[in-house]
């Protein structure tokens, strides 16, 4: 089992499905990656992937990454500077907590597709959608760069 094949193509499809609910209403932007491993700390990892999936120029600072490594159990959730701004400083420790409790049942997809509509809620909040906003990225999930 890779990263490519952690999830069945209907569950990928669900999560995609999710990402789109969930930017429905807002002009956040989220993105979910899966990596094979994280050797490092899963925070500094997902910024990276952050960086390089570009999550840091949407016009509102507003975008939201889903990491997993799943080789390796280790997840995180990166919001950028304008969503960190406007909730507290536990919010993504919530959404970790209810995604936890259905990744400790093997539920990975319905736990990861949970944390999205969670952060969607978050992001309608604040940054509601307006007219003439575009979706600055893309909703596909992407994949860590390693072949293993």
């Amino acid at each position: 089992m890779n990263a490519v094949n952690f999830f069945t193509k209907l569950e990928k499809e669900e999560i995609k499905a999710a990402v789109k609910e969930a930017e429905l209403r807002t002009s956040g932007e989220i993105r979910v990656h899966i990596d094979n491993h994280c050797k490092e700390e899963v925070m500094d990892r997902a910024a990276w992937w952050f960086a390089k999936l570009d999550m840091h120029k949407t016009e509102q600072r507003n975008g939201v990454l889903f990491y997993l490594a799943v080789k390796d159990h280790k997840f995180a959730i990166l919001g950028d500077a304008g969503i960190n701004a406007v909730t507290p400083d536990d919010f993504w420790d919530h959404i970790k907590e209810k995604m936890l409790g259905s990744f400790s049942e093997g539920a990975f997809a319905t736990g990861l597709r949970e944390g999205i509509l969670m952060a969607g809620q978050a992001l309608k909040e604040h940054f509601p959608y307006q007219d003439g906003d575009v979706n600055e990225l893309s909703d596909d999930i992407s994949f860590g760069g390693d072949k293993e």
